[in-house]
């Protein structure tokens, strides 16, 4: 491994020593008051430096920016703009000090704070009376030996790790006619995420982050918040981690896994009045969820995995927390200059929330009745009816295509040319001869628009496509290489495509990138509502035949009775 770039995960203590070190220089400090900002009041932030050559040859380094804490606890909204520390990481020493923003002053503290206590209106937005989901026999779910979860129909295995953050291994779902457990995934995990930041200034062209792998995703996991983050009836897990000096720490109530009912329907149909036929048949949709959130410093993310009886896994992420904002000298659009570009938008007085992607990469090792799978795309194509033939003059047609090497598994999603992507096991088949199978479903989404020789981008470049199929290999796993921390994108997913190799009837492992762009917005100031979006691992000729037909729907005797509280 020691001809590829990069270095490992940032430790916890590097991040506290680099904001630290900045301190014993002179220099800075003097800039610092220079600013107006008292050093009692110094928040500061370790950035990593992605890969631009030059400086960051041959040592580890890190950038430094700054915030004042004063007169709010939300100090991402106060930043002394322009002023970045570079610095040695391994002797902490300063490299150089830029600043670039000493006519731009620091945003007021005024309405930045983001806590239930702090707020004056609290009274006027108490629109919601509590609600709460009751289960009087408690949950339908087991977790053996701590990491066994046995729910309905599903069994797997359940793992907190540092890099990752959840990893979900051994996924089995019970066959309804057979009754036994039938495999679908080996292992899933997120691999990676990357966020661009779109401002080419001295002070932001570097904010390109790859949160797994040089910050660890679930070393920033934080605890859950009961009956906030997840709901009454819940079961906590912890991580348990190793400090840089092989020191254990437990990262107390990292996961939860609970039951969740929406009022959504798992299936239903009802006559209409026309057959005679006196026929209503629903039944309710309970699932059940896997959680972790991570606090990536001021960005929160949610990531569920959630399970469904009918053999679905849907993967929803959610996006939360506080935007990285930069400081600007307007106090309104009407100052701005017609031909000036602030690279975001104008949230408050002197503040700029700067435009942003964010890119989830999901390894998932699928393993469909065994590991030997192949990859097909099912691509919907119009045909032209002959003249003649019918009154319809168009229809559409699936065109089946069996992946042979990763090229051909390279998928970028296109709206006006829609496929389907299965993964099936060509050697198991049903009753009526389709081969077993998955599919991904991808949900809204987004792709990269930055050039592909952009330094970003080429260590990026697995966001190059939505959708990727690599044979397993078991140092394959992280998208953007092994070591990420100023790595020159040389062991990238992409890198590894690109070999070719054969992936049918393979052990293969699909790739999938969820997308957002980001163009903040007024309601995005002081904290960010969340803002979600998902994608679903479907059975597709998996089971005979609906596999949730015989669960029985809810009647009154079935749930508990319970009843308003008497108003005062």
């Amino acid at each position: 491994m020691d001809h590829l770039s990069g270095y490992p995960i940032l430790t916890i203590e590097d991040m506290i020593t680099a904001t630290a070190a900045p301190l014993g220089n002179s220099d800075f400090n003097r800039t610092i008051i220079q600013r107006g900002v008292d050093l009692g009041d110094l928040a500061c932030l370790p950035i990593s430096t992605g890969w631009y050559g030059k400086v960051e040859e041959k040592r580890r380094v890190i950038k430094v920016q700054c915030y004042t804490m004063k007169d709010t606890i939300n100090f991402y909204m106060r930043p002394i703009e322009g002023l970045t520390v570079l610095l040695d990481l391994d002797t902490k020493q300063v490299i150089e000090i830029l600043d670039e923003g000493k006519n731009i002053p620091i945003p007021k503290a005024a309405d930045t704070d983001y806590r239930f206590s702090t707020q004056k209106n609290t009274q006027a937005l108490n629109l919601l009376k509590p609600i709460s989901i009751e289960q009087p026999n408690g949950p339908s779910f087991t977790i053996e030996d701590n990491h066994i979860v046995k729910w309905a129909n599903w069994e797997f295995h359940l793992k907190p790790d540092p890099r990752a953050g959840v990893i979900i291994s051994r996924v089995m779902v019970q066959d309804p006619d057979t009754g036994k457990m039938r495999n679908v995934m080996y292992k899933g995990f997120t691999s990676e995420l990357f966020v661009p930041y779109m401002d080419p200034s001295d002070a932001w062209y570097f904010k390109t982050y790859m949160d797994a792998g040089e910050y660890g995703f679930g070393l920033q996991a934080m605890p859950l918040d009961p009956l906030n983050d997840c709901p009454r009836n819940a079961y906590y897990m912890d991580g348990v981690f190793v400090a840089a000096d092989g020191t254990p720490y437990v990262r107390s109530n990292m996961i939860c896994v609970f039951e969740s009912y929406a009022g959504d329907i798992g299936w239903r149909h009802a006559e209409s009045p026309i057959t005679g036929l006196p026929i209503r048949e629903v039944r309710p949709k309970v699932t059940l969820v896997v959680r972790m959130a991570a606090s990536v410093a001021n960005y929160d993310y949610i990531v569920d995995w959630e399970f469904q009886t009918d053999g679905l896994i849907r993967v929803k992420v959610g996006l939360s927390g506080i935007l990285m904002v930069k400081g600007s000298p307007y106090v309104n659009m009407n100052q701005v200059n017609q031909n000036e570009y602030l690279y975001g938008t104008l949230l408050s007085e002197n503040i700029i929330g700067v435009i942003h992607d964010h890119y989830i990469t999901f390894h998932l090792d699928m393993d469909i009745d065994g590991s030997n799978n192949s990859f097909v795309k099912v691509n919907l194509q119009k045909a032209m009816t002959s003249p003649g033939e019918s009154p319809r003059k168009s229809y559409l047609k699936a065109v089946r295509n069996v992946a042979k090497t990763e090229k051909d598994a390279q998928i970028k999603l296109k709206l006006y040319d829609p496929s389907e992507f299965h993964v099936i096991n060509p050697s198991k088949k049903s009753r009526v001869g389709n081969p077993a199978g998955y599919k991904i479903v991808p949900g809204g989404t987004a792709a990269s628009l930055l050039d592909l020789d952009d330094p970003p981008q080429k260590r990026g470049a697995f966001t190059n496509n939505q959708i990727w199929v690599t044979p397993y290999n078991e140092s394959e796993q992280w998208a953007a290489g092994l070591f990420v921390y100023q790595s020159q994108g040389d062991d990238t997913l992409a890198i590894w495509s690109n070999r070719d190799r054969p992936i049918e009837n393979k052990d293969i492992v699909l790739w999938y990138t969820l997308g957002f762009h980001h163009i903040p917005c007024q309601e995005d100031f002081p904290i960010m509502p969340t803002v979600s979006s998902s994608f679903e691992i479907k059975p597709v000729n998996f089971f005979e035949s609906n596999p949730i037909l015989s669960i029985p729907p809810n009647s009154p005797n079935d749930l508990p009775n319970c009843k308003a509280a008497a108003s005062a």
